[in-house]
């Protein structure tokens, strides 16, 4: 038994890949979904080391009753390589989360960071429009959320990571993508700036400290952390400190849990906003 299912001969696998991956929820959340909606499926986790991906990630997609794949760290940008066809989000700032198997073999992949992100936000009651943003990490997962909160209408974002020229690069494809939004790279927290969103690793070890140059904060200010930790990571906590509200990878996680088994389920095919329509 695993989650509540029956694991069989005929049982179809889902697997979520990233180095590291103890940290993970998903096996057991979309395993107990996949039981409650009577599908034969389990989702299981898969540390493949990153000097390793190149190998072991062509293999695994041949598996025959391998049917789905989640990405996480570091992994989203280089496995967008392995999508046949990718969805919008994915096209934008070639990365993927999620793969699917479609019926003739091929894969189909697409972005759901920013989507649960924005989706988690507002569960819990949260503005998004308007906005001023300093975002935190400039890879897959930020360039996932920068999208998601243009879409929602923020006024600005700006970029930070400690890789400048990747900093740059993001906010030249969003300013293509989503001219109506202002996009800077930046160094620190600017003034003025009422949202704050961590999508860089920094907080998935327990001894990490912020994700950058963070003073106090206006309790008005909406704090974001894509991390899943089992305590708070510093951020969450400095936000709690500060009065303000906030959002952390488990609200972005159940955030997109049900686009995700929509999108694994075909659903995407049938109207779904994130349908794939970009070919590699």
């Amino acid at each position: 038994m695993m989650g509540g299912a029956t694991i069989t001969g005929a049982t179809r696998l889902y697997a979520i890949v990233g180095d590291p991956i103890a940290q993970v929820r998903s096996p057991e959340v979309f395993t107990q979904r996949f039981a409650e909606q009577g599908v034969d499926a389990v989702m299981i986790p898969l540390h493949v080391p990153a000097d390793r991906f190149d190998a072991i990630v062509p293999a695994l997609l041949a598996l025959g009753n391998l049917d789905g794949v989640l990405v996480t760290v570091p992994f989203k940008a280089r496995m967008a390589a392995h999508a046949t066809r990718v969805g919008v989000t994915a096209a934008t700032i070639d990365a993927v989360n999620a793969l699917r198997r479609e019926a003739d073999g091929s894969w189909t992949g697409d972005m759901f960071d920013g989507v649960g992100f924005v989706r988690g936000a507002g569960r819990k009651g949260e503005r998004i429009a308007g906005r001023r943003v300093t975002l935190f990490g400039a890879g897959g997962a930020g360039s996932a959320i920068g999208c998601a909160l243009a879409q929602a209408g923020v006024a600005s974002i700006d970029i930070v990571d400690t890789d400048a020229r990747r900093a740059a690069r993001l906010v030249e494809t969003l300013t293509r993508a989503f001219p109506r939004c202002a996009f800077i790279t930046a160094r620190g927290v600017r003034d003025g700036n009422d949202m704050i969103v961590n999508a860089s690793p920094v907080g998935m070890r327990p001894d990490d400290g912020l994700p950058g140059a963070i003073g106090r904060l206006d309790p008005s200010t909406l704090v974001g952390d894509v991390v899943i930790t089992p305590a708070p990571t510093a951020l969450i906590r400095h936000a709690t400190q500060c009065g303000c509200a906030w959002v952390d990878g488990r609200d972005m996680h159940g955030g997109q849990v049900d686009a995700l088994l929509a999108f694994f389920a075909g659903a995407a095919r049938a109207g779904n906003a994130s349908a794939p329509d970009a070919a590699h």
